[in-house]
């Protein structure tokens, strides 16, 4: 065959098209850090520093945003706690209508970064924001440090917002392993709650989970479209983040297969189409067809999927709903029903190394036939980078991934 001619067909046009994005990609996706192409060689060490940095920017300026209404000396930190009784704050709330309650479940981290103030005041904007539709939401401090009166950031919130100490509030029973103690103040905090506000909704988030801007808009779309029946679809919980690098097409939830075929079949529809006007073929061709369709879903994967479920947030109908999966548990929504049944779950449950509380509760779900689900894209930003659980290291350099 001539050169001239094969360079007419098909094959050529489609193999070039292949070579060319793959030595693209390569280079383009590189520096993406949820991509397969991610280099960390080249970029971890630096995006992790400048995540801290960055974090440490935020955390300095939720200080400087709560500080001054507190205290009128801003340099002086150290405010004594508020440890309202519970019966107070319940008697305070008891005949109010409250949709929703956000629980921002608290323990020291590291101190500079101001995790705790970060997020409350993400969830503090994002109610401004949301204005008289969330007038009726609260926010909740759980302190479940065990020493809460060394927690500054945890006693500085405790002068504005309604704040509960798990280690003042009851007798606490020392638990035999980490996890275990993890367990148990989550479900305090979840007890605390409901027994307090009498919601509707719970939605329980660890202090190092800042919010994003549409967190509201997802929440009312969830309960009002797409559950406008029954809470949460009768589901025991609904995850509002999921790690970002397991947020790949090639990971063995069933639904993510499904719709990599459907938007690599779309994406190769159109493409299939250009490639017929702009090479002038007289007919559809199958093959074509078939090899556009794998080019679009390995293009997809390589970009990452996190960034294309990021395009969704254009409209809060683009919103997946998809079944969860056993981890994480920065942000997790509660019916008042469902996270009764939760805290019935919990108490059966032990905890201990390599079956933390999102394993043990996703386990939980097969065996009492419950449903859950996960939201996409996430509604909250993982900011902490120092685990209250697993520890730290003095002079360790933590890296993003």
């Amino acid at each position: 065959m001539r050169l001239s001619a094969m360079v007419r067909t098909s094959y050529f046009h489609l193999s070039a098209l292949f070579i060319f994005t793959l030595l693209l990609a390569t280079f383009f996706f590189r520096g993406l850090l949820y991509s397969p192409l991610f280099s960390r060689r080249l970029h971890l060490q630096q995006l992790s520093r400048d995540f801290l940095e960055q974090n440490l920017k935020d955390g300095t300026n939720a200080l400087q945003h709560f500080l001054p209404l507190v205290s009128p000396d801003s340099s002086n930190i150290s405010v004594p706690c508020n440890h309202r009784a519970t019966e107070i704050l319940k008697a305070s709330h008891s005949s109010s209508d409250t949709p929703l309650v956000i629980t921002i479940i608290t323990t020291r981290r590291r101190p500079e970064y101001h995790y705790l103030l970060q997020v409350a005041l993400g969830f503090h904007d994002r109610l401004n924001d949301c204005g008289t539709d969330c007038s009726g939401f609260k926010l909740l401090v759980c302190n479940v440090d065990p020493l809460p009166d060394t927690h500054t950031d945890a006693c500085l919130l405790s002068q504005i917002l309604p704040s509960v100490a798990r280690h003042v509030s009851e007798q606490v029973v020392e638990a035999p392993n980490r996890f275990e103690q993890e367990k148990q103040d989550y479900a305090f905090c979840l007890s605390r709650s409901l027994e307090i506000f009498f919601p509707q909704y719970v939605l329980l988030v660890e202090d190092d989970a800042v919010p994003f801007t549409d967190i509201f808009s997802a929440f009312f779309h969830l309960v009002q479209v797409r559950f406008p029946k029954e809470p949460l679809g009768g589901g025991l919980y609904t995850k509002l983040y999921h790690p970002e690098r397991l947020q790949g097409y090639l990971n063995p939830e069933p639904v993510r297969i499904l719709e990599w075929i459907g938007l690599g079949g779309i994406s190769g529809l159109v493409l299939t189409w250009l490639y017929t006007i702009i090479f002038h073929r007289p007919r559809f061709s199958w093959r074509v067809f078939v090899a556009l369709t794998i080019y679009a879903m390995l293009l997809a994967e390589l970009a990452g999927r996190h960034y294309l479920l990021e395009l969704r947030r254009v409209s809060p109908s683009l919103y997946n709903v998809v079944p969860a999966t056993e981890c994480c548990t920065p942000a997790m929504l509660f019916s008042g029903a469902s996270g009764r049944r939760t805290l019935e779950y919990l108490k059966e449950l032990q905890c201990e190394p390599g079956y933390a509380k999102d394993i043990a509760l996703y386990k939980e779900l097969g065996k009492r036939k419950e449903r859950a689900w996960a939201l996409e894209p996430n509604m909250v930003r993982h900011v902490g980078m120092f685990s209250s659980l697993r520890g730290w290291y003095e002079g360790e350099e933590p890296l993003l991934l």
